[in-house]
């Protein structure tokens, strides 16, 4: 037995839940997935692999894994959570495509400093945090700006004339 399924397995005993094969199977899931992930993707594979495990037991599971401290919901501007680890990987935040949906992750210092010194400053203790910055990558950006430009010239033509 790994370290996530040890950690999970004292939660759940914590919690008067059972370590069902079920609930083990979407957690060595989880832990061979290296992206961020949505609940109905893990769904999907169970199915694609012959697994009899239904959607309600992974939308079940993978709160015990957010409580438990595995792994992380995320919040990408959609109207469902996505989820990644953060058992073993450090803390990031999130630059988010407004366009495309691409996300970003990246860790800053002077970020996690300023925090702890806002926390500091009013009397608080920090327990976690979430940042995420939504805007438009590099791809988008160039296009939005070229369908721009190429208006702005139609409209000039047409005024010239």
């Amino acid at each position: 037995m790994n370290t996530e399924e040890r950690t999970f397995e004292r939660y759940l005993r914590s919690q008067g839940l059972k370590f069902t094969v079920q609930r083990k199977l979407i957690l060595r899931k989880v832990f061979a997935m290296h992206d961020h992930f949505e609940a109905d993707d893990l769904a999907t594979e169970f199915r694609l692999e012959g697994k009899k495990l239904s959607r309600a037991t992974v939308y079940r599971t993978l709160p015990l894994l957010v409580q438990c401290g595995l792994i992380r919901e995320v919040q990408f501007g959609e109207n469902h959570a996505h989820y990644e680890q953060t058992m073993g990987h450090q803390h990031h935040d999130h630059l988010i495509c407004v366009t495309c949906g691409k996300v970003v992750e990246f860790c800053d210092d002077s970020i996690e400093q300023l925090q702890d010194d806002v926390c500091a400053k009013h009397g608080f203790q920090l327990e976690s945090h979430s940042l995420e910055i939504k805007g438009y990558c590099n791809h988008c950006w160039k296009r939005i700006c070229s369908s721009a430009s190429s208006v702005s010239t139609r409209d000039d033509e047409e005024r010239a004339r």
